[in-house]
């Protein structure tokens, strides 16, 4: 049969990369595998979390209450916002491509740092927008000057990521001032925050008072990181109302199941429980790069639950490395790799991994 009549891929489909998720690690003899290739939190979902999730699943012969009324009701109490300024999705991930898809067209532009988060340019690519991808600095940090020189009649949407997966570098709350007040306003801005909660930088950008301050500007965020609910798929959008409502419309319908509702709402709940273990997170970090600053390693300022070291042709070496030695860390080829905060004993051997890849030479 000629090919001119069975189903054709749209050719844009066909040319988009593959996600690539963070692999697993592999044991190696009597070494205990850690997995810091994922941006995950390490530590287990708290006890009552886990209760409530038991307890939802006893009814998932149910579809889940598709507005995800109760979520909504309590992320308004913690944004101090309406629930109508509010969308929900699958993830941050999920939240980005509901973005686009209501604000961008065919032929219209979306606009990040590169590197930046790997899905923004295959989200937008699906769309049918083309990317503009401001690189970074040197020091890894976002290029504003460069990206509000690069706008255009047709950019819709601009993403910046702070702190930015994978190089953890924040954006000041000045230069995301002086950023916003050179963007048309018929762009919408969107401060990806999905890993807000390891930030201790004073100075950082806050994305919901920006939003607040600017007609076009939303945020986005997730249960995925710091929360510990990766597995569940849940994140959000606050923004003004008729574009939050138009990211609602574009949610796929019962995407956010109700087992990973209610672990949110719980999740709330127990927040302060949660951000102490948040804070056990940012230490080992601290002292992680403490610790390899000390072998001679050059860091970027991580505010993150992971660290980026720029290796640039040597990074695929270091990460087969790892591998030998039981840790999955996350390689991007030829730039450096993003390692991810994991358990006291991952990052202990992790220090004495990369003393061995500097007495290599």
């Amino acid at each position: 049969m000629s090919d001119a009549l069975t189903p054709r891929v749209r050719p844009t489909i066909e040319a988009l990369p593959t996600y690539k998720a963070g692999k697993k690690a592999q044991a190696v003899d009597a070494l205990a595998p850690y997995k810091l290739s994922s941006n995950e939190i390490a530590l287990a979902p708290l006890p009552s979390v886990l209760a409530v999730i038991a307890e939802t699943a006893q009814d998932i012969n149910r579809y889940p209450d598709p507005f995800a009324t109760e979520l909504l009701a309590a992320l308004a109490d913690k944004m101090n916002v309406a629930v109508d300024n509010i969308a929900i999705g699958t993830g941050s991930v999920g939240v980005c491509q509901q973005i686009v898809q209501a604000m961008v067209d065919a032929g219209d532009e979306v606009m990040f740092a590169w590197r930046s988060f790997e899905a923004y340019p295959i989200i937008s690519s699906i769309a049918g927008a083309h990317s503009v991808q401001v690189p970074l600095l040197g020091d890894g940090a976002h290029d504003l000057q460069g990206m509000a020189a690069a706008v255009t009649p047709k950019t819709k949407v601009i993403f910046l990521c702070t702190p930015n997966n994978p190089t953890g570098n924040v954006i000041s709350q000045s230069e995301f001032d002086e950023f916003i007040s050179q963007i048309p306003s018929h762009v919408l801005v969107i401060i990806d925050e999905a890993y807000v909660e390891f930030n201790r930088d004073e100075n950082a950008v806050d994305g919901l008072a920006s939003m607040f301050a600017h007609p076009n500007v939303g945020i986005l965020r997730t249960f995925s990181k710091a929360y510990g609910l990766a597995a569940l798929r849940v994140g959000y959008f606050v923004g003004p109302v008729h574009i939050a409502q138009a990211v609602a419309k574009t949610a796929v319908p019962f995407g956010v199941s109700s087992i990973a509702q209610a672990a949110a709402v719980e999740s709330l709940n127990c927040e302060t429980e949660l951000l102490n273990r948040v804070e056990v997170v940012t230490q080992e970090r601290v002292k992680c790069e403490e610790q390899l600053r000390e072998l001679g390693v050059s860091l970027h300022a991580s505010q993150a639950n992971f660290m980026w070291w720029p290796l640039g042709a040597s990074t695929d070496e270091f990460a087969q490395l790892c591998t030998e030695n039981a840790i999955a860390v996350r390689a991007f080829s030829g730039e450096g790799v993003r390692i991810s905060i994991g358990e006291p004993g991952a990052m202990g051997r992790l220090v004495e991994i990369v003393r061995e890849f500097l007495a290599r030479g």
